[in-house]
């Protein structure tokens, strides 16, 4: 067996990588559906003064690796690369143990724990901002602390900032069986809210898990009949039209649309932009989330999760040769809560 042979024997069985310097990680070629991805050694990545090397352990799946991949709406690819990815490995949320540190990171020591954001952690290693990570919340294991980053940052910000959430608020949820609907759920009863989730027939119980007060079958139920009307909506997945979100509003209540699903193929973000140009004409506010990655929330989050307000829900892992077949689970709408990918 030549030399070549046995590293591509090795990439296959995941056995030792076949080179000093190099790991196993998913990557893809060009934009396209799950078939594009595939297991490969590639360089171990290089930090800057400000970053920090991660031991992966444990990544989480979202809605953004799925857009990484695809490449849609097309105008990520003016960051990410036109006629395909420059970083061919994608995913963000990370799970790990700091094996190296940049000459200006104090946060942060070789064998610590961490959870946050980096970039292409579906990966053996990869690199994370200090300012995108925290220290692991004690109790939880590496796949639960990989699904917290991105979904339970955007479902904090969704309700703290965007929407102002109050106690004693009334609260509706569309999407609350997925990754960031579920943090959102338990997030807005930690901020007192009385809260209803939106979800199909199978998810009703996972939603009342969660402890949702209230929820509603999709499938069956109209959140904008005029029944009930709600201080505060969040728009997660469902993708009504503004008009029916209106309807279920109080006179003076917000809705913050969060992500970009069916807000079309150029900028995915068609939906969300009407919103905001219309919410100057009516009397209520008609939000756009744009969330942020920053430690300072990360941590508050780990003290929610070490004191048992806050529960990372993993509904299934996979491990790293099998991100393909996670695409897939992601696409078809089956998961409750996140999806992790262990190492």
């Amino acid at each position: 067996m030549t030399t070549d042979q046995q590293h591509g024997a090795a990439g296959r069985t995941g056995d030792r990588e076949p080179a000093p310097g190099r790991m196993r990680a998913i990557v893809q070629d060009r934009y396209g559906t799950a078939e594009v991805l595939r297991t490969g050694w590639v360089p171990r990545p290089t930090i800057g003064d400000n970053e920090v090397l991660v031991r992966v352990h444990a990544a989480g799946l979202d809605r953004g690796a799925w857009h990484l991949m695809t490449g849609t709406p097309y105008l990520i690819r003016l960051g990410t690369g036109l006629r395909g990815p420059r970083n061919p490995v994608i995913g963000s949320d990370v799970a790990g143990t700091v094996t190296d540190v940049g000459r200006a990171v104090t946060a942060f020591r070789v064998g610590e724990e961490v959870f946050g954001a980096g970039k292409g952690s579906f990966a053996e290693y990869a690199v994370a901002r200090e300012d995108r990570l925290a220290h692991k919340p004690a109790g939880v294991t590496f796949e639960q602390a990989a699904v917290v980053p991105v979904s339970a940052l955007t479902a904090l910000q969704a309700l703290r900032d965007a929407g102002r959430v109050a106690q004693g608020q009334k609260v509706l949820i569309l999407g609350a069986s997925g990754g960031v609907g579920s943090y959102a759920v338990q997030l807005a009863r930690a901020f007192g809210a009385e809260t209803t989730g939106v979800c199909g027939t199978g998810k009703l119980d996972f939603v009342c898990s969660l402890g949702a007060d209230h929820v509603l079958d999709y499938t069956r139920d109209d959140f904008a009949d005029g029944a009930r009307r709600y201080d505060l909506i969040l728009d997660i997945g469902g993708n009504p039209e503004l008009a029916r979100l209106r309807r279920a509003l109080k006179p003076r209540g917000t809705a913050v649309l969060v992500g970009g699903e069916g807000g079309g193929t150029w900028t995915g973000i068609g939906r969300q932009l009407r919103a905001v140009m219309l919410s100057p004409f009516v009397p209520q506010r008609l939000v756009m989330l744009m969330s942020t990655q920053r430690s300072s929330d990360l941590r508050l989050l780990a003290g929610l999760i070490e004191d048992g307000t806050v529960t990372p829900r993993v509904g299934s892992s996979y491990p790293l040769d099998q991100v393909p077949d996670a695409m897939r689970y992601l696409e078809a709408g089956k998961a409750r809560g996140k999806t992790a990918i262990t190492l």
